[in-house]
């Protein structure tokens, strides 16, 4: 019996795509540039209301699942390009060996988690939450979201954390006036420099990620005397909270290109500047994806799901950690309950209506 080599001989690689003119593709690369160069007639061949040759050659010869199904719901190509190019944008962030890191390399520390501070919340998570996510709450109204974000403030700003909280739709007031229904005090934190809520027009924020992100171009960081226009002078936040994306969307009505690069600035520009974010979205109850064009619960770190679940004539919230990077949670749905003077309570060891 002969000794093997020290090679592995049962490693096989992708299968290579063949387009409708011949060409091989071997990449995502190579397919996200051929996407690039053709004209809608060829790429009709290979994605009609019945089949989707990318998606099923990405799913069963790459084995990406993931990207299979956003690919899945994309008839257009500037969609098919837009989605691959998320992607490899993501892979390419994602990777320590990647141009992008390689001068950080040798200084990157463990990774350092933070609490939700929401009481039984934690408990579903293993470790922790990797500081500087960005955290997608998903839910349909009504279903506690605003509540759970003002809630993790006040805990963050209690522990002499700073927060930021932007909003698009209610008013300062009005936020104030729900921390002090759940026997909060926004002011004393407020006054201790911890929390600053911030209202803002959809296009104010817009202008100032396109220049800040056009500005910082190449660079990994963006210092925070450049994001005065979004972040006061002085204020360097730890947590920040964006209500809502679904107010920001309605700002870019019939132009859903530029919606999606704008979420995609600003995930990059809430990265750069180090905090750990919140973006609250609305969906239907019964919704199939998390988010508008689910783009934005693919950018994101983790994605929380709120519900308001019906049997007969009872309702119950509950919500569920859709997913998170870089550490283990439980994976059900468990109930909560929003109590005057206290807030939100999470129930993990509990199951919906027993």
């Amino acid at each position: 019996m002969k000794k093997g080599l020290g090679k592995k001989t049962d490693e096989k690689k992708p299968e290579s795509f063949f387009t409708a003119s011949g060409k091989e593709i071997r990449s995502l690369k190579e397919l996200k540039d051929y996407l690039k160069k053709i004209d809608e007639t060829e790429f009709s061949h290979h994605i009609t209301e019945e089949k989707n040759d990318f998606e099923n050659w990405i799913r069963h010869s790459l084995k990406n699942h993931k990207l299979a199904d956003f690919l899945r719901k994309k008839k257009t190509k500037e969609d098919t390009i837009q989605i691959i190019d998320y992607f490899l944008i993501k892979k390419e962030l994602e990777n320590p060996e990647s141009e992008l890191r390689k001068e950080k390399k040798e200084e990157i520390p463990s990774i350092e988690t933070i609490k939700v501070g929401v009481p039984g919340f934690d408990e579903l998570i293993t470790n922790g939450i990797p500081k500087g996510s960005s955290i997608l709450l998903s839910g349909g109204p009504g279903t506690g979201k605003t509540t759970f974000c003002l809630q993790v403030v006040k805990q963050a700003a209690e522990n002499k954390e700073k927060c930021l909280y932007l909003t698009f739709e209610e008013g300062v007031v009005e936020l104030k006036q729900h921390m002090k229904n759940y026997g909060w005090d926004p002011v004393k934190v407020e006054k201790e420099g911890n929390l600053l809520i911030k209202k803002m027009k959809p296009f104010e924020l817009s202008r100032s990620v396109e220049a800040l992100l056009a500005k910082a171009s190449g660079e990994l960081t963006i210092e925070l005397n450049e994001v005065e226009g979004i972040i006061p002078k002085g204020f360097k936040p730890d947590r920040i909270i964006l209500d809502s994306l679904s107010a920001v969307a309605a700002a870019f009505t019939d132009k859903e290109e530029g919606y999606r690069i704008y979420i995609e600035q600003l995930f990059s520009l809430f990265k750069r500047i180090g905090a750990t974010s919140f973006l609250i979205t609305e969906i239907e109850q019964e919704a199939r994806k998390y988010s508008r064009s689910g783009v934005e619960e693919f950018l994101a770190d983790a994605v929380f799901v709120f519900y308001n679940i019906r049997r007969k004539n009872v309702r119950q919230n509950a919500l569920e950690i859709l997913k998170i990077r870089g550490t283990k949670h439980q994976k059900k749905i468990v109930p909560f309950k929003i109590i005057s003077n206290q807030g939100i309570i999470v129930y993990p060891q509990e199951e919906v209506f027993t």
